[in-house]
């Protein structure tokens, strides 16, 4: 079971999402949109991989407003949350711009959104978190 944080500011969308993830791949899902508490749970290690909105309006870091892809890089440079793997997910972005956003934000990966294929998704899930574990 991979324990898996979803950076949503939709709720609805993200507790959909949760449920999907859950029931098909088993795994276990918490929802945030606070910057705070992605970085507190992330270091102490209660995260294996982050499913991040690109868009959280309204999100916060240290007085500046954040994008999910600023946290992203803000996690993947921190020495005791570089190694979990971030999927970036957004409905905005052109996939002329997916390797803009995966060098820019450093994550593992990106996906469209609405996500409409769960297996593939799930899959790839398994597979960053599998690469992870073996290094």
């Amino acid at each position: 079971m991979v324990k898996i944080l979803l950076v949503d500011d939709d709720y609805l969308l993200a507790k959909g999402t949760a449920k999907l993830i859950q029931c098909l791949g088993g795994h276990h899902v918490s929802i945030t949109d606070d910057p705070t508490e992605i970085f507190q749970q992330c270091e102490t290690g209660a995260v294996d991989l982050v499913i991040m909105d690109v868009n959280l309006p309204g999100a916060q870091w240290q007085g500046e407003k954040v994008s999910g892809a600023d946290l992203s890089r803000f996690l993947k440079t921190q020495p005791e949350t570089s190694h979990i793997p971030v999927i970036l997910v957004t409905a905005y972005a052109m996939m002329t711009e997916r390797k803009t956003l995966l060098t820019t934000s450093q994550a593992d990966e990106f996906v469209p959104k609405p996500i409409t294929d769960y297996q593939a998704f799930l899959d790839k899930i398994e597979s960053l978190c599998h690469s992870v574990s073996n290094h």
